[in-house]
Formats: C-alpha cells, structure tokens, sequence
C-alpha cells in the first residue's frame, strides 16, 4: 500500500507544485502557488517540446494542469469581487 507521501515523492516536480496549488488551504498562498506551478509546468512544456521525443502524453497532462489551474484563479478572481 502506498502512502500519500511516497505517492507525491515521485510525481515530476512540475507535478508536485500543481498538487501543491490546487490542495493549498490557506487562501492568500493559493495565488504565489498557482504562479509557481504554471511557470514549472511552462519550463517542462519548453524542455519536451525541445527534446523532440513523442510526449503526447505528458503534453496532455500540462495542458491539463494549466487549464485546472487557470480555472482556480478565475475562482478565485469571482469570489474576490463578489
């Protein structure tokens, strides 16, 4: 059975930031943890589309990523001017 932590240790770093985003609990961090998780998950998107090797399937799982977190920060944008 593999336990939550050794789960996360073996996500890709890029990974790990975005778990880290969307699980934050505390609501003026969530932004700072969004940033960090796009700007990894653009640098990973660069160094595949760089290697040329066939990555069709990290490529989803970034864009992916991008659009989940791209929707918290409309969240919360809404919930701020509400």
């Amino acid at each position: 059975m593999t336990t939550h932590a050794t789960a996360l240790s073996s996500l890709p770093a890029w990974d790990k930031l975005y778990v880290a985003a969307l699980f934050e609990t505390d609501q003026s961090r969530i932004p700072s943890r969004i940033a960090e998780a796009e700007k990894a998950i653009v640098a990973r998107a660069r160094e595949l589309f760089f290697s040329g090797a066939d990555t069709i399937e990290e490529d989803q799982a970034l864009d992916d990523a991008l659009y989940a977190l791209r929707a918290l920060q409309n969240c919360l944008e809404m919930r701020s001017v509400a």
